[in-house]
């Protein structure tokens, strides 16, 4: 009987997300349909070879890298040897760039679409940075703006603006390097705020305007949104490793006892702590615990999250977008946990903000239902948007099932 459901279960294309993150790596596996995504597969490991998104130690990474793939196979039943990986870190450069292109008002094919992308592409970058994205944000043709796809249209003139995004090459080539050793091929490397978005944002949010704020471990990444394109990216060497740190040194501390103390006592906001609760708080040697006041606690976090989020604000007011997003700030990533971070976020954009946690996928959503794997769920739907539009060659996951029929006794 079992052996019957297994041939008769339909069975879509494989796609895995990998995020390489500064405090632990998260390999999702997802099962591709023609109208969902199924999420079979999930694994993490604790990441030490990572500093604020950039690799420090490729043998520390291959490893954690090994163990979180490994556990997302094991629970798929499957293996798989192609994924989409995040990147993040301040070596990351966006910026927005025209390309123009004589028609001649002959009919636009998609020929013409390719090559006024391509002129947008022809600006002199640092050598040691390679293009990673070109993501494009609207056509003009002729006098006619905001055209999404001028594909059949008919004019002198086709104009582009399209989003440009460098990474550094060295810490590309670490990040490849690090996936090969762990047996992988890498199908393409995205920002991981691009592929976040992908499965926090709604349409509606992007076409309003909307600032999405990425605070992992090493980096906070910003992202803002408007029209339905991405408009503008950031990236911060700051993130939650930051907040942790602070709360070592503060307390006396070692790192890992800080980390837990965040996620059990911490808060964005002082004021929202009982003033006379007490913590213990561990400390190093044979030295016996001393209890610490929780305000004391939360008033270190909160002068770094402010820190943080005044960044981020500033960075929104150059961009000049702040007065197009209408539908406020998302919060997401490990940090977005901390309590009261919403109320302190809308003290200093002073617009609504919400909690970004992953959607638009099915199966083992408990397994992956925090802001702590955005990241990584985006990468899926990216690598699932990918594998369908692009053609079925090998290309996409190369699949090798593992023999499901050697296990039935």
């Amino acid at each position: 009987m079992k052996m019957e459901e297994t041939e008769i279960h339909e069975q879509g294309e494989l796609v895995a997300g990998l995020d390489i993150g500064t405090t632990k790596i998260c390999a999702v596996i997802g099962e591709v349909f023609d109208n969902r995504i199924e999420v079979i597969g999930v694994g993490t490991a604790a990441s030490s070879g990572m500093r604020k998104g950039v690799v420090v130690n490729i043998e520390a990474t291959v490893k954690a890298v090994r163990e979180a793939v490994e556990q997302a196979e094991n629970m798929a039943g499957c293996e798989i040897d192609t994924v989409y990986v995040g990147i993040a870190g301040n070596h990351i450069k966006g910026f927005n760039s025209p390309g123009i292109l004589a028609i001649n008002n002959q009919e636009i094919k998609q020929k013409d679409i390719d090559a006024v992308i391509q002129a947008a592409q022809t600006v002199k970058i640092s050598d040691n940075q390679r293009i990673i994205h070109v993501l494009p944000q609207e056509y003009m043709v002729d006098d006619h703006t905001g055209i999404q796809n001028p594909l059949g249209m008919t004019g002198v003139r086709l104009v582009t603006n399209v989003h440009i995004v460098t990474a550094d090459n060295t810490s590309l080539h670490n990040l490849l390097v690090s996936c090969n050793r762990a047996g992988l091929e890498v199908a393409e490397i995205v920002l991981e705020s691009v592929a976040s978005a992908r499965t926090v944002l709604s349409r509606d949010e992007e076409e309003l305007g909307v600032a999405l704020i990425d605070i992992g471990g090493g980096t906070t990444d910003l992202a803002i949104f408007c029209n339905g394109t991405i408009k503008h990216t950031w990236e911060l060497a700051l993130g939650g490793n930051s907040l942790t740190s602070d709360l070592s040194v503060g307390l006396r501390t070692p790192m890992q006892e800080a980390e837990k103390l965040k996620y059990m006592y911490g808060s964005a906001l002082s004021a929202m702590v009982k003033e006379n609760y007490v913590v213990e708080v561990p400390t190093v040697g044979d030295r016996k615990p001393r209890k610490v006041s929780q305000r004391v606690m939360v008033e270190i976090l909160e002068a770094r999250m402010e820190e943080i989020l005044q960044l981020v604000s500033k960075e929104i007011n150059g961009s000049g977008y702040r007065s197009r997003l209408n539908a406020g700030v998302v919060i997401t990533g490990g940090s977005a946990l901390l309590a009261n971070i919403v109320e302190m976020a809308e003290q200093i954009f002073d617009m609504p903000v919400r909690i970004g946690y992953p959607r638009g996928v099915e199966g083992r959503m408990d397994e992956v239902n925090s802001p702590r794997c955005t990241t990584a769920v985006g990468l899926l739907m990216y690598g699932s948007h990918a594998a369908r539009t692009k053609s079925k060659r090998s290309s996409g996951v190369i699949k090798k099932f593992k023999d499901i029929v050697k296990n039935i006794v």
